[in-house]
Formats: structure tokens, sequence, C-alpha cells
């Protein structure tokens, strides 16, 4: 028997590629039981590690801030919305059905991954070269929202499944489709079905029509190419996709799927809340949350210093009074710094560059108020008496817009009419840079430039600084500093509060009242008459070169408003004034923004500049008031021939020599639309201030001045 067994021929045994091919199958099947087992274990630990379902209801997917008004209207709603919370029994049967026939029509088959899915997915790419049909299940997506991120790394989908797997394994299906309707993403920053209907249809989720929940569940693929805010077209196209998809899985018939098209084609969708100039505001308020506190998972209610009348009013103001093809800015602010109105610019759908905070322009005389405060610290008054003569500082001829000089006169009589030589006069005596330290003093934040042009508003500065300079003046010489936020409350709990700083001096008092007597002056009789609202006023013009910018700046009854007009580009604006548009804007809206206010004092009463002066027509209404062309350094340059002018030689509004007349060369005749201008003389004074015209005239108590000056400074 041993020897027939050793005969055995070799033949008789299996084939080596046999065996090679069994013992194959055995590692694999052995690889594959543990897979299998270390799977289950991976599955159910982190089916143990899972939040409970009230925990999942309730986890966050982003933070929500709703922005109010001063009296608590909700102006805008940043982040994530949220609707009601709709359990599986209350969510409409097509609203169901819609989402699983196109999202995942095997739902209630697979444990939480879709073999035949991603067999399909695979296939795709495979044929196509790139994704392009994913095979994540409704629990997947799921997982992937509440646990993980979008990146399309394989670790991602490995742990994705697992999860899914778990998800499964620990909840029923009809809690992992409500936790999907619930949570999902839909466009718009709606979060859930509830949320998405009331943004588009107006309604609750539990009245969806099969046509709307065709709609609905549409989005879900590209919110942002399917939304109906952004195109209505392709949401309707994207409904009758899912509605053929639904008659294809049995969930509705031909004849349902019909009628439903029908219908889409009939939804009234709810319009997009227009983006109004209020943006610009929270647009600029937002961002100091960053700052004012850490909290960035619980929603925030956040309480604002708007005022919803007063933003009407200044939206209003800037429309009908800003030139055609200008924008215009508005920035108004309370005593204690509180931001009441803010308008950046004529349109913030079209632009939402605000040109309240950001854009950065040329003052023109309204930087006189830091050259007139720091002369006044200095030891200047209101009466003292300066001569306005021509003056030349470092080569720097500056003239007055009159084209003319009047001699003795006092400061109030300066500021009132924008006496440019009477500006660079103070400048130079008390020194540039004392004059840039005050504008950095008041909250200037840009660059000033100390060249001696600087005092006629040659350095770029921001609308809002400039009016916080002159809320600062209003408030007796104490720091104001604008904020827009008053609390910040999150869950019911307060997480911020404002608290205002009345401690920072500026200037003495004396020095503040002295220089509201001047600011009153300009509104009452000088440039800025047309900002006059009936009751106590103080306020600046500002216009520069070629009319480019238009401002006026002033305060009443507690409230400071600043207003700037002019074109992007900076090209010129025909007719643009300090005293004209921006000072009509600043009257539009002051009479409605302190209606309900009672009228205010200031310290000192207003006292008319001396009546003698006889300002032109231009000058009187706030034409251009700093007249220069100025390099990037604040020097002055020409427009036309580059020729220097002869030393001593004066030289035109452009800063090209002029030739010099003989004294008793006669001036040329006035234009013919000149002819019938009304003389400005003594008694056109007297009868716009509405003076009583039979009593003399008081002597004057300077050197009368020339009958016409023929050689003219020039700036």
């Amino acid at each position: 028997m041993a020897r027939s067994s050793a005969s055995t021929p070799r033949s008789a045994k299996a084939p080596l590629w046999r065996r090679r091919s069994v013992l194959a199958v055995q590692i694999a099947s052995g690889l594959a039981l543990l897979g299998f087992i270390i799977l289950a274990i991976t599955v159910y630990v982190s089916q143990g590690q899972l939040p409970s379902y009230d925990e999942l209801k309730s986890s966050p997917n982003g933070q929500m801030i709703r922005v109010h008004a001063a009296d608590g209207t909700v102006i805008v709603s940043i982040g994530p919305s949220y609707g009601e919370w709709l359990p599986y029994e209350r969510i409409p049967a097509v609203m169901r059905d819609a989402m699983i026939s196109v999202e995942d029509r095997r739902f209630r088959m697979h444990p939480g991954v879709d073999p035949i899915g991603m067999a399909r997915s695979v296939q795709v790419r495979i044929e196509k070269g790139h994704w392009r049909q994913g095979g994540s299940t409704i629990t997947q997506q799921i997982a992937r929202n509440i646990f993980l991120n979008s990146n399309k790394r394989f670790d991602r989908k490995i742990r994705e499944a697992i999860l899914a797997l778990a998800l499964e394994r620990k909840f029923s299906k009809d809690q992992v489709l409500e936790l999907y309707l619930n949570k999902v993403y839909f466009g718009g920053g709606a979060y859930g079905i509830d949320a998405a209907s009331r943004k588009f249809f107006g309604h609750g989720a539990d009245r969806l029509s099969l046509s709307e929940a065709a709609v609905i569940a549409g989005l879900v693929k590209a919110p942002s190419n399917y939304s109906p805010t952004a195109d209505i077209d392709a949401a309707r196209g994207r409904a009758k996709v899912v509605l053929s998809l639904m008659q294809e899985t049995g969930a509705i018939t031909p004849s349902q799927a019909s009628q439903a098209e029908s219908a889409v084609g009939q939804i009234a969708f709810v319009p997009e809340a227009r983006q109004n100039s209020v943006r610009y505001f929270t647009d600029w308020a937002l961002p100091q949350l960053e700052v004012l506190i850490d909290e960035t998972q619980r929603p925030l209610e956040v309480w604002t210093t708007l005022d919803l009348g007063m933003q009407r009013a200044a939206d209003a103001a800037i429309q009908a009074n800003a030139p055609k093809g200008a924008q215009g800015a508005l920035v108004s602010i309370d005593r204690d710094g509180a931001v009441r109105a803010m308008v950046g610019g004529t349109d913030y759908v079209s632009s939402i560059y605000n040109r309240a905070t950001q854009a950065q322009r040329q003052p023109g005389s309204a930087f006189k108020l830091f050259v007139y405060l720091a002369a006044l610290e200095a030891g200047h008054k209101v009466e003292d008496s300066v001569v306005d003569e021509p003056i030349t500082i470092d080569g720097w001829s500056p003239r007055n817009d009159s084209r003319r000089n009047s001699g003795a006169v006092s400061l109030r009589t300066a500021f009132a009419y924008s006496l440019n030589t009477v500006a660079a006069k103070l400048g130079q005596e008390v020194g540039f840079s004392t004059v840039a330290d005050m504008a950095r003093r008041f909250g200037i934040t840009t660059k000033v430039n100390t060249h001696p042009s600087m005092v006629l508003g040659t350095s770029d500065v921001r609308l809002i600084d400039m009016t916080r300079a002159f809320a600062s003046v209003g408030n007796k010489g104490v720091a104001v500093t604008p904020y827009a936020i008053t609390k910040v409350t999150a869950a019911g709990e307060t997480i911020y509060a404002q608290a205002v700083d009345t401690t920072q001096v500026l200037v003495a008092p004396y020095v503040a009242a002295q220089m509201t007597d001047l600011l009153q002056t300009t509104v009452n009789t000088g440039t800025g008459r047309a900002a006059q609202i009936g009751r106590p006023v103080a306020g600046k013009t500002g216009t520069t070169t070629s009319s480019k910018d238009g401002w006026f700046l002033g305060f009443s009854s507690g409230l400071t408003t600043g207003v700037w007009m002019g074109r992007d580009d900076a090209k010129s604006i025909p007719g643009l004034h300090g005293g004209t548009a921006p000072a009509k804007a600043f009257a539009a809206f002051m009479k409605v923004a302190v209606a309900d206010r009672p009228p205010e004092e200031f310290d000192t009463k207003v006292t008319l500049p001396e009546f003698q002066l006889e300002p032109d027509q231009e000058s009187y209404f706030g034409e251009a008031d700093n007249g220069l062309f100025v390099d990037e350094n604040g020097n002055p340059v020409g427009q036309g021939d580059t020729t220097p002018p002869a030393p001593g030689q004066q030289v035109d509004a452009d800063g090209n020599p002029i030739e010099q007349r003989a004294p008793t060369e006669q001036p040329a005749a006035p234009p013919a639309d000149k002819k019938d201008d009304p003389k400005l003389d003594q008694a056109w004074i007297d009868r716009v201030l509405g003076r009583d015209q039979s009593r003399p005239a008081p002597v004057p108590t300077r050197a009368p001045l020339p009958d016409r000056q023929e050689s003219r400074p020039t700036q």
C-alpha cells in the first residue's frame, strides 16, 4: 500500500494556478472579514459617540445675526435663517417624496450608504474623466453637513460613510429624513424647508403644494444657481426636472405631474427685499463686532443707534439734492457719538462703496475749522482785527474768491466769508504743523500735509472724520467718538453694552464757544445761508477746485450732520458748491431730524460780520472756496502754460502768468449776461439781511476800501 501511494502520478495533484487562486480567495475573504469586523467596530464606536437626536436638532449651521434699529425694528438679518422645526408628521408627503426622488431614490432600502449609487458615480467618473455625479445618500449629506466639511478628499468620504452607517443604526429612517429636511441649505441664507418656504413663497412649509415642493427640492443640487432670488426661470426649469423624477419613481401619477408642471409657471415668488441705504450703515457697523465680542456660535441680536426716521430723511435729502451724475453721502451724529443716519451713496444696489466712511476727498474751506481752532487756542479772539491783503508764503500766493482784498477785517468776518488770505496768515502764524496736530486731535485719521496750502483743505479726509470733528466742537470741546452698536445679546444674555466716554477734552470750552460763534455767523450771513432751518445752526461750507467736491458740515440741537457731494472719478460738476446742493441737503435733512427736539441756543449769540464788506455774489452763495490746483504733496501747480512766472509776477487761477494793467486802465466791460445782475452794494446787503434801510450806515472803523482792485493776488 505504501508503494502504491508513493507511485501515484504527479498529474493527479491540483494545478499550481488553482491552488494559488484558492489561496488568494482565502486571503481576500479573510481580509474582507477582518475589514468587516473593523468596520462594524468602528461604526459601533461612532454610534456610541453620536449626539442625541435633540442635540442634533439644535446644532448650528452658522451664526445668525439680526440687526435692530434704535426702536427695535429688525433692519437686516445676516447669516443663516431658520424657520420652524417641522416634525416628520407635519412635513407634507409631497415634500418628502420630492426630496427622496431627486436626492436618494433608494433611501428606504440602503443602510446609510448606497453601493449602487457609488458604483454609478465611479462609472461616470471613468467615462467623463472627472466627478460629475455624486453617490452620497441623504444620510451621508447629513453626516457631512453636521460633522465634516465639503472637501473631496478620500479620507473624508470614508469618515462620511462610517458616520452615515452609524446614524442609520441609531436613528430611524423617518428621523433621518426629518433631520435632513429641517437642516439642509436651500440658498439665500435659508436652512430647512420652513425657512425656504417662507423666504420664497411667504408661508410655512406645512402648507407646501406639489409644485412648490418641487421648487424647494430642486434647490439642493445648486442653491446659488436655482434659487428663485437668483434666477426664477432656472428655478422653474429645475422644478420640472424634479416632477419628472417623481413620476419616474412612482411618487406621483403622470396626471399629477402634468398639473404640477403647469402650476410651476404660475407660482408667485416673494420678491427679494430691496437693499437700500440702511446697508451702508450695517456694512460699517457689523465688522466692529470682531473687536467688541468673541461669541462666534450663538445667534446674535445686535442693537444699533440708527434712527429709521432720520435715515429715511437722509436718503430723501441726498436723492433730492445730489446733482445729476454725482454721488452724495451723509452722516449724522448725536452729541454722545451715536450715529443716527448714514448714507454712503445714491444707490446701494449699484454701488456698495461707502463714501461716508471710505472715500477720501479734499474738504476745501471746511478744513479751516482746524486753522481757526488753532488760532483761537493760541489766544486770538473772534473780534480781533486782521488785514486781508496779498500774501506770499514760500512762493505760494493764495487769493480770495472775490479776487479782491478787503483790508482790516475781524476774524468773524474773515471766517464768515471764507477769506483765504486770512486763513493763510493764521496758519503761518500758529504753524502749519500746529494746524495738522489740531486736525489729528479732533479725529482726522488720514494723512495731513503741512504745506502752506493745507489751510485751504488740500489734504484728503473722510466725511465721518470731519463730521466727528464738528460734533466735538458742538459738544463744547469734549471728544465725540462715533459708534453704531449699543448692545449685543445672545440667547437673552447681554454680552456687550456701549459705554460713552465723556472725559476727553480736546480744547477748552471757551475755545469751542468762540469757534461755534464763527460757525453760526457763516450760516446766518456767510457762505452757508442755504443751511438755515429756522433754529440756531452752526456750520461751514467747503468746495474744491473746479467744483469737484462740495461739503457742508454743521450742528443744531445736539445733532451734527456732514454732507459731501461729488463724482467718484473726481471730475468737475458745474454748479456744485458747498453752499448750494450740500447745504440744501443738510437743511432738508435737519428740518426733519430735529423736528421733535427743542431748539438749543448756543453759548454765544450770533453776531453779524462787518456789513460794509461787500462779497461778490459767488462768494456770498458759496462758490469754490479753495480755488487752487495742487500736486500730490499739496504744492500748487499750473494747468496750462508751464512757463514759470517771473519773480513778483502774479498768476491767474490756473497758475499761469498774467499781464498787469496800468492803474488807469479801465477794466473790460461785463459780459452781456451779467449786465442785469443786482448791484451788490450796501442796500443789497441790508435788503437780504432784513435791516432797516432808513438807518444811516455807521462810520467805518477802518480805512475805506479802494473802488476797484486792479491787481489781484492768485493762488
